[in-house]
């Protein structure tokens, strides 16, 4: 071992570090034992860890030791340069030892530039890199070399694992999202329009108070999906969500329940004020294909139009069917004869 190294094989210090990694409970974790070992044992003035960024080249700082922020800052603005040695650990592939250079105050260090390598498939893939950098001179042991090595693979680990787990959640996510969303629109889908309306119903019946439930229909839009294509049929469907969306309370819910049919459910007696919010809204929509865009609206309430779902359904599709004999862009409530139309 060199002079200046620890007086106990610094190998015997791993099986501290992977348990250390294996019971860590996040990236940050991990990575902060591995570089705490490496301070331990072979003592870096300095220590960084640097992550591949996923579908870029960027290499970002994931962990670091030794460095206040001027440096922090300093060192990462030099990584984003090809031939700095950490960028040079990850695109070689290659790890150095004994690198000689000098500081931006002068003064000269030895550096150890290594990258993280994980196999999938049989194929080899870089991740980031690691560095550690001691005041000149410095020279390495094969032991402590050989401990740098196994940290960096063991750093490769914890990222690979931790990139995993945030694939697996992003994926989770995206289940749950589909589970509950309209693909086409981004509104709720019709299994949670229902189920929200059924607890909205159970809410306003303990609390003494109201559910608005509002049906909107695309005016003509069979005719724009044969006339203009199913793919002007979904511009104007985005469109229509995207008004819908805009324009309804934070307490309300909106979503598609079919081929051109959207839902408002609303707490509280407001659904006719909103459902004509969002027929102004549409109506200022730019044409579709040559088309001007409307919809039309029926409202029920609950208690005062139905008691339950089902009839409250019933009771706003009514006032819809009523709302389309009046006319394009027209709003009808249960209790009410259908307004004049917004929109011809």
């Amino acid at each position: 071992m060199a002079s200046d190294g620890p007086s106990r094989d610094p190998r015997s210090a791993l099986p501290a570090a992977i348990a250390a990694v294996a019971h860590a409970d996040d990236l940050d974790a991990s990575l902060a034992a591995i570089l705490g070992v490496a301070a331990d044992e072979v003592a870096p003035t300095v220590a960084a860890i640097f992550v591949q960024v996923p579908d870029r080249s960027d290499l970002v700082l994931a962990a670091s030791s030794g460095m206040d922020e001027p440096s922090i800052a300093g060192l990462t603005a030099g990584v984003a340069e090809p031939d700095h040695p950490f960028a040079a650990a990850a695109r070689e592939r290659v790890g150095t030892f004994d690198r000689e250079s000098v500081s931006s105050t002068g003064e000269p260090f030895v550096g150890a530039y290594l990258p993280l390598s994980i196999s999938t498939g049989g194929v080899e893939e870089v991740i980031g890199s690691i560095g550690f950098a001691w005041p000149a001179p410095r020279a390495l042991s094969d032991a402590e070399r050989e401990l740098l090595e196994a940290l960096a693979g063991l750093a490769a680990v914890a990222v690979d694992r931790a990139r995993l787990a945030s694939t697996a959640a992003e994926r989770s996510e995206w289940f749950e999202r589909m589970a509950h969303t309209d693909p086409l629109t981004g509104l709720a889908n019709e299994r949670t329009v229902s189920r929200i309306l059924e607890l909205e119903l159970a809410r306003a019946g303990r609390q003494g108070s109201e559910v608005s439930l509002a049906l909107f229909d695309v005016d003509d839009f069979r005719a724009t999906n044969t006339d203009q294509g199913p793919e002007a049929g979904d511009d104007v469907l985005r469109r229509v969500a995207s008004v819908l969306a805009e324009s309804v309370r934070l307490v309300d819910t909106v979503g598609r329940i079919g081929g051109d049919e959207f839902v408002l459910v609303a707490p509280g007696s407001a659904g006719a004020m909103v459902a004509r919010r969002v027929l102004d809204g549409i109506a200022a929509l730019p044409a579709v294909a040559g088309r001007q865009v409307s919809v039309s609206a029926g409202v029920a309430r609950f208690p005062s139009d139905a008691s339950d779902s089902e009839s409250l359904i019933a009771a706003a599709t009514d006032a819809l069917a009523r709302a389309k004999d009046a006319g394009h862009g027209s709003v009808a409530e249960t209790a009410a004869l259908p307004e004049a139309p917004q929109q011809a």
